[in-house]
């Protein structure tokens, strides 16, 4: 449990610093020249991501000799399993959250990918019979009300509600079920955490190159930034942060196999209150935030550590142990 626990909320902090330094990629000149840069850019940074984090599980797993079984693994049942939680959370997910942002704003992009640990909590009820207190549910609402504090903004910009609705559900529920599906090849399969997240990176990258990419005619300009007279630093940085990324990826899948998935997203979560954080320390930016924000900071850091752990059946539990010992 106390692994698991840690696993899980250092998920969330690297997460955050992911999302940071991406932030910086995305802010440098090849992804702001252009219009078509800027369309771009979230979709393209998403799949040099996932990209670089393939070669990074695939180092890891030569270095652990689990690279041949890993190929093995992707064409069995369970790595179906694997297959079909990384398209539904990567592409179907992460596109999702790009046109919830483009078309509803960052705020209400934010709640959505807040709301997943809900979803995913209720289909691990039904479908892996996880348990979890009323204690329990009621910091996981906090820790959303939380969230929605720090992104809230007053300023909606709606542009497109329907398209901008979709990609909330499809965020949402793509995150949702991912966790799910995962925790299930976990507990009924045997998989380990490295097999299934090099799948899901190789999986992922399949789809954004055969499919997202040439969709969205942006295959000249991914090629274009690896110019790197032109573009400098830029792709050290993704590949920074595609280490983080893989980093957290793999403690959230053995979050979900050591304590399930209903806890491993609430912990997993907290990255939002990490990321203002980070961006405090990097950017300095104290003039973008006001009391109630750090107010919710707390709130989404302990509100996820107490959904996430079964901390207050502890507690309980040790007074109950420390009344029999004293009779």
């Amino acid at each position: 449990m106390k692994k698991g626990i840690s696993n899980g909320l250092l998920s969330g902090v690297l997460w955050a610093l992911n999302a940071v330094v991406l932030g910086i990629a995305l802010s440098m000149s090849p992804f702001i020249s252009t219009e078509q840069a800027i369309f771009l850019a979230p979709f393209v940074s998403t799949f040099l991501n996932d990209f670089f984090s393939a070669i990074i599980m695939l180092i890891i797993n030569l270095f652990k000799h689990n690279a041949k079984q890993t190929f093995k693994e992707m064409f069995s049942k369970k790595g179906r399993w694997v297959i079909l939680a990384s398209v539904i959370g990567g592409p179907i997910g992460m596109t999702g959250y790009v046109l919830s942002i483009t078309y509803m704003g960052s705020s209400i992009a934010a709640v959505a990918s807040a709301i997943y640990p809900a979803i995913g909590c209720v289909l691990a009820k039904f479908l892996l019979k996880e348990k979890m207190t009323w204690r329990q549910w009621l910091f996981l609402l906090l820790c959303m009300l939380g969230i929605y504090g720090i992104s809230y903004s007053p300023e909606l910009n709606i542009t497109n509600f329907l398209i901008g609705l979709l990609g909330t559900a499809m965020c949402a529920i793509g995150w949702g079920v991912e966790a799910v599906i995962i925790a299930k090849g976990f507990k009924d399969e045997g998989m380990s955490s490295e097999s299934a997240l090099q799948i899901k990176y190789i999986i992922s990258s399949v789809v954004y190159m055969a499919i997202l990419l040439p969709i969205l005619k942006g295959w000249s300009f991914t090629v274009n930034l690896f110019n790197f007279i032109n573009t400098g630093w830029l792709i050290p940085i993704i590949i920074i942060a595609a280490i983080c990324g893989t980093i957290s990826y793999l403690l959230y899948y053995k979050a979900i196999d050591e304590i399930g998935a209903s806890k491993a997203m609430a912990l997993n979560m907290t990255y939002v209150a990490w990321s203002v954080i980070f961006s405090l320390i990097v950017f300095r930016n104290v003039q973008d935030y006001f009391w109630l924000t750090y107010v919710c900071i707390a709130i989404v850091l302990i509100s996820g550590l107490f959904a996430g752990s079964d901390i207050t059946n502890f507690i309980h539990f040790k007074k109950k142990v420390d009344g029999k010992n004293n009779e």
